[in-house]
C-alpha cells in the first residue's frame, strides 16, 4: 500500500525530473525523509502556533485550574509530540520500501521514539494534576509526591522495558521474564524507594504527618515545618530557615515529635519556672501580712486563710508568737496563690484547661515554682509575649513578698564581697 502524498509529490517530483522511482532509489529516500521532515515541521508549527494558542485563548478566559495546570506543565505539547511520532512510525515503511533491512530497525527506532513521548507525556499529565491536587484543600497536606514518584517508577520501567524490547527484536515478556535474575540487585538499588513508598502509605493511612506540621526529630537535627513529602524523603524547614532532610521511613520506625495536636487543640503550654532563694522563704509576720492584704488579687484569700489559721491555732491553745507550733502562713505560700491568682484573672490564659502554680523539688539553685498553664494564644510571637508578660510581672512581684530569686554570684560578686569585708577589716584596726 503507498502512502498518497508518495505517489503524489515524492514519485510525480522525480519523474517530472525524467527518472523513476525504481532505478533512483537513494533519490526517493532522500526526497521522502526531506518530505517527512518538512510535513513533521508544519504539523508541528501548526499545533503548537495554530491548536496550542487556541487552547491558551480559551484556557485565559475560564476561571477553573485545572486548564491552567495542564498548559503549565505542557500537556497539549507532549501530546502533539506523540501525534508526530506515530506519523513518524506510519511514515516508516513507506520511506524504506527500497531498503528492507533499514526498514526494520528504523521502524524499531520510530517504536521507542514513540514510547519515550508517551513517557514524557504520561511525566507531564502527573505533573499536572499532583499541582492540582495540591491546590485543593482536601489533599494539600497530603503525600501526593510520594505517590507521583511511584508512578513514575513504574512508567519508566514499563518503558525503559518495551525500549529494550525493541531494541533487541524481543517480546516484552522475554525482557520482563530476565529480570527474575536481577530481582536481588533491583531490591538493594530500590530498597529507599520502596521502603519510603510504604511509610508514605502508612502516614498517609493513619494520618502521621502532613504538608504543614510542625516536627521534632532529633536524631537527624530537624525541629520546623514540614514543607514537602515524596517518596524517599521529607523535608523539614527548621525555625533557622535551615532545611533538614528526614528520610521517610526514619518517621515510621522511630519515635518523633509532632505539635500539631498543639495547633489544632484549644492552647500551646507554658511550662516554666522561677528559683526562689531558699534563705528568703519565712512566716509570713504581721507586718508583711498588713503589706500584702493590700493587694486585692489576694486579699479574699488572706482574710478566709487568716481567720481558719486563728481558730485552729485557739483551739489548741497555742501561742501566737510561737511561730514553730500550729500553723502560720509563709511568704512563699502567699505568693504561689498569687501567682494562681494572676493567672486566673489574666485573659491570655485558657482556664478551661490545666493550669496551676507548683513547688518543684528545691535544688542547688532554690526552690522552683513553675507556671504550668496553657495560653489562647498559639502562634509563636504571640505566644512568646503571652510568657514573657507573666514572667515580667512574676519577678516584679517576688520582692514585694519578701522573696528574692536565686541567681548564681558573678566574678563582680564575689570581688564587691572582698572589698567590703577589707573594709570591715581596716575599719576595725583603726577603731
Amino acid at each position: 500500500m503507498m502512502w498518497p502524498w508518495e505517489k503524489n509529490i515524492a514519485d510525480q517530483l522525480i519523474e517530472s525530473a525524467g527518472y523513476n522511482a525504481d532505478n533512483n532509489q537513494t533519490l526517493y529516500l532522500l526526497l521522502s525523509l526531506f518530505l517527512l521532515a518538512a510535513g513533521c515541521w508544519i504539523l508541528w508549527a501548526f499545533t503548537r502556533l495554530i491548536i496550542i494558542g487556541l487552547v491558551k485563548r480559551i484556557i485565559t478566559k475560564t476561571h477553573s485550574v485545572w486548564d491552567d495546570k495542564l498548559y503549565e506543565h505542557k500537556v497539549f505539547r507532549s501530546a502533539a509530540m506523540i501525534l508526530i511520532a506515530f506519523v513518524v512510525w506510519y511514515a516508516v515503511p513507506h520511506i524504506f520500501r527500497y531498503h528492507p533491512t533499514w526498514m526494520s530497525r528504523m521502524d524499531a527506532v520510530a517504536k521507542m521514539v514513540i514510547v519515550l513521548t508517551v513517557m514524557f507525556s504520561c511525566n507531564a499529565i502527573l505533573n499536572a494534576l499532583v499541582s492540582i491536587l495540591e491546590a485543593t484543600e482536601k489533599f494539600s497536606d497530603k503525600p501526593i509526591r510520594s505517590y507521583k514518584q511511584v508512578t513514575k517508577i513504574v512508567i519508566y520501567l514499563v518503558g525503559i522495558v518495551m525500549i529494550l524490547a525493541f531494541a533487541i527484536g524481543q517480546s516484552p515478556i522475554y525482557i520482563l521474564g530476565g529480570f527474575g535474575a536481577v530481582t536481588a540487585i533491583l531490591l538493594l538499588v530500590f530498597k529507599d524507594p520502596i521502603l519510603g513508598f510504604v511509610a508514605s502509605i502508612q502516614m498517609s493511612a493513619i494520618d502521621l504527618v502532613r504538608i504543614g506540621d510542625w516536627i521534632t526529630v532529633d536524631k537527624y537535627g530537624a525541629d520546623g515545618e514540614v514543607f514537602e513529602i515524596n517518596l524517599t524523603t521529607v523535608k523539614v524547614r527548621n525555625f533557622d530557615m535551615t532545611v533538614t532532610i528526614v528520610p521517610s521511613y526514619a518517621l515510621v520506625s522511630e519515635s518523633f515529635r509532632n505539635w500539631r495536636g498543639m495547633d489544632e487543640g484549644e492552647g500551646r503550654r507554658i511550662k516554666r519556672h522561677l528559683n526562689i532563694k531558699i534563705s528568703s522563704i519565712r512566716y509570713c509576720d504581721e507586718e508583711l501580712f498588713s503589706k500584702l492584704l493590700k493587694v486585692q488579687r489576694i486579699r479574699p484569700y488572706l482574710e478566709k486563710k487568716k481567720a481558719e489559721i486563728d481558730a485552729h491555732n485557739d483551739a489548741l491553745g497555742l501561742a501566737k508568737d510561737n511561730l514553730i507550733d500550729g500553723r502560720h502562713l509563709t511568704n512563699i505560700g502567699i505568693f504561689r496563690i498569687y501567682a494562681y491568682k494572676y493567672l486566673e484573672q489574666n485573659p491570655n490564659i485558657n482556664t478551661n484547661m490545666t493550669f496551676m502554680v507548683r513547688q518543684l523539688q528545691p535544688n542547688e539553685s532554690g526552690l522552683p515554682i513553675e507556671v504550668y498553664a496553657f495560653s489562647k494564644e498559639k502562634k509563636l510571637e504571640d505566644f512568646e509575649a503571652v510568657a514573657a508578660d507573666i514572667f515580667d510581672h512574676l519577678l516584679a512581684a517576688v520582692p514585694y513578698f519578701d522573696l528574692e530569686i536565686f541567681q548564681s554570684p558573678s566574678g563582680s560578686d564575689f570581688r564587691n564581697g572582698w572589698q567590703e569585708e577589707g573594709k570591715d577589716d581596716h575599719a576595725g584596726i583603726l577603731g
